[in-house]
């Protein structure tokens, strides 16, 4: 067993975090896609 198993900083569950990380792309990107829809919507 190394050092970096014996100490660890962060005891949170990595499947929290994915989730967190997942949703904050998806409603980068969705966000980034009303945007679009809009400005074409107002453009025609």
């Amino acid at each position: 067993m190394n050092e970096f198993e014996q100490n660890v900083q962060s005891k949170r569950n990595d499947a929290i975090d994915s989730g967190v990380g997942f949703a904050a792309s998806f409603g980068f990107f969705a966000l980034i896609f009303i945007i679009g829809t809009v400005v074409k919507l107002i453009g025609s």
